[in-house]
């Protein structure tokens, strides 16, 4: 058996409920955080509307003329995990516009290193959770997985879930049925594809950790910047 305890993972909600208690997303969230904390993950939810983080590329926005920017207190969470966990709701097909502020602030610490060079993200596995009453899971996924990728994340195989009602207006996920239950427990879609990404996340994170991330042969910024090219001052290359 593969041993977790060593892991951190961060789920951030980016639900558009001013409560964390109102969001849908988070019931599948929790189910994903507590199959890894049943592993010994040490786990953290986060609710993006329960502080002030304005939109913005940069480390601290209050240097850009916001007030106040909870951002800087959030990011030591950020950074601490092992794993993140995307959460969105899916509103005309796109994630949230909270879940692009959550990306776009991530972005903005991009330039971070870590002490191989790299970007600070490397060594990091990354998930998303998506709910709502309309198409659009695998493309919500798509983009929040290719962002994270972009960053540095490694993303495992299977790495998004999700859960949608019928087309139109209807229940949302976790909502009361007449005769009790909740809408979508019983999907045995959902609740797969929820643990076999949690799963697989765990795995991949333990891997990185093991390895102590990757190797900086050819992908050191530091060394980019003080001269190595990495084969790029092979005059072939630029024949």
């Amino acid at each position: 058996m593969t041993e977790f305890s060593e892991l951190q993972a961060l789920f951030i909600n980016t639900s558009l409920k001013r409560e964390p208690s109102e969001s849908h997303t988070k019931l599948l969230m929790n189910a994903s955080g507590n199959i890894m904390a049943e592993q010994g993950v040490s786990v953290e939810h986060l609710h993006m509307l329960s502080h002030q983080i304005p939109p913005g590329v940069y480390p601290d926005m209050t240097d850009h003329g916001w007030d106040k920017d909870d951002w800087p207190n959030i990011w030591r969470m950020v950074l601490a995990a092992d794993i993140l966990v995307i959460g969105t709701p899916l509103w005309l097909g796109e994630e949230s516009s909270v879940c692009r502020v959550l990306i776009e602030r991530l972005y903005g610490m991009s330039g971070e290193l870590n002490d191989k060079g790299q970007s600070v993200f490397y060594g990091k596995a990354a998930g998303c959770v998506v709910t709502g009453n309309e198409d659009g899971i695998k493309h919500a996924a798509m983009t929040i997985g290719y962002a994270m990728s972009h960053l540095g994340y490694t993303i495992p195989p299977q790495a998004d879930c999700g859960w949608i009602g019928e087309a139109g207006p209807g229940p949302s996920y976790g909502d009361k049925k007449d005769d009790g239950s909740l809408v979508g427990f019983d999907n045995e879609f959902t609740q797969r594809n929820t643990t076999i990404m949690t799963w697989n996340l765990m795995h991949l994170a333990r891997m990185l950790k093991n390895a102590g991330g990757y190797s900086n042969q050819g992908n050191d910024r530091n060394a980019w910047a003080a001269g190595a090219r990495f084969g790029f001052e092979n005059p072939e290359y630029r024949s």
